[in-house]
C-alpha cells in the first residue's frame, strides 16, 4: 500500500507541475488516504504480531 501511496503522490506532483489542478488534488487525496490506511495496518500488524 505504501507503494500505491507513493505512486499517487508522484502523479499528483507531475499533474500539478503540468497545470492539471483537478487531477493533482484527487491524486493527492488518494495518496493521503492510502498512506493513512497503510500506516494503521502496519501499526496493527506490529501490535498483534504472533510467533509462528
Amino acid at each position: 500500500m505504501f507503494r500505491w501511496a507513493i505512486i499517487f503522490a508522484v502523479i499528483a506532483l507531475i499533474a500539478s507541475l503540468l497545470g492539471f489542478g483537478g487531477v493533482a488534488g484527487l491524486s493527492k487525496e488518494f495518496a493521503v488516504i492510502l498512506l493513512v490506511i497503510a500506516a494503521i495496518l502496519a501499526i496493527i500488524g506490529f501490535l498483534f504480531k504472533t510467533k509462528a
